[in-house]
């Protein structure tokens, strides 16, 4: 039987934004590297560190003036050198992310990282992988894969597993973005496998386990990603879409009620509010019961 309109609809939705990455809301954006990466520690009685203070300055700047930081770490990043330098392309790049220059952001990022010593492969990790995440950001999926293949080299070689994975998260976009269903697989078995715990890794697995019409292991993917962020409306919103190709209407339409209940006024409750109306409510979609045959009078 084939599908209606509405459920090929869904099928084919990729789920969370593939060209998403790391940039926005994650920790990758205002974790600078270590200290001990980039300056040694003051003596006491040297006073606070300026580097530290000039970049935590700057990152202070990006929420209410993203635009002024963006300036400040221009300017900082052509008056220094060195690990100070490190820490300008670290701001300036941030900065271009939220101001939606994604070129900007990747050149900070990629610069930042070529400009870190090898000798501090998780700091260079780091700055990889939000350089591949702005590629995505600017379309330029081939470009990020390559950026994050080094991204996963070097949290190997810093043993940092959620580096790595959500490095390899990011290189499943790419790969999603491009066609490469099999291969984003993987990248997302190597993610959940790398960092358990990180609901987003599930919830994208599930979204492309679906995608690729395996439902019963979707089902099995969001059910992980629901138990870690059960207050998710992204994962709710998925959970129905899985449920509603399952053939299952009503617990996609509980999730979907989920979904406006988290986040009443989201985007997210939107697209649950338009499948909701898609799906009708519980009477329109359960068949009628056969009225009972009238008795006939006895004599």
């Amino acid at each position: 039987m084939p599908l209606s309109p509405f459920l090929l609809g869904l099928a084919l939705q990729l789920g969370p934004n593939p060209m998403g990455g790391a940039i926005a809301n994650d920790d990758l954006v205002r974790d600078r590297p270590p200290r001990e990466q980039v300056q040694a520690e003051p003596a006491p009685e040297a006073g606070p560190d300026p580097v530290s203070a000039w970049l935590a300055g700057c990152l202070g700047t990006l929420d209410e003036d993203p635009a002024r930081a963006h300036a400040m770490a221009q300017i900082r990043r052509a008056e220094t050198t060195g690990a100070d330098r490190v820490l300008a392309n670290h701001c300036l790049g941030t900065a271009a992310a939220q101001l939606g220059m994604w070129q900007d952001a990747r050149t900070a990022f990629t610069a930042a990282r070529e400009e870190t010593p090898a000798a501090e492969p998780r700091a260079r990790a780091r700055f990889a992988a939000l350089a591949g995440a702005a590629a995505l950001g600017g379309g330029d999926a081939g470009g990020a894969i390559a950026l994050l293949d080094q991204a996963e080299s070097d949290a190997r070689a810093a043993k940092a597993p959620l580096l790595e994975a959500i490095a390899a998260s990011d290189r499943a976009r790419a790969l999603v973005a491009l066609g490469r269903g099999d291969e984003a697989l993987a990248a997302l078995e190597n993610a959940t496998a790398l960092a358990p715990d990180r609901a987003e890794g599930w919830l994208l697995k599930a979204t492309l386990l679906r995608r690729l019409e395996r439902l019963p292991e979707a089902q099995t993917a969001i059910e992980r990603a629901a138990t870690l962020a059960p207050t998710n409306p992204e994962t709710a919103l998925e959970a129905g879409v899985i449920a509603v190709l399952a053939g299952r209407d009503e617990a996609a339409r509980k999730s979907w009620q989920s979904v406006i209940a988290l986040a009443p006024d989201g985007p997210v409750a939107t697209t649950a509010k338009d499948y909701l109306a898609q799906i009708g409510d519980a009477g329109d979609t359960v068949p009628a019961p056969q009225e009972a045959p009238e008795e006939t009078a006895k004599p």
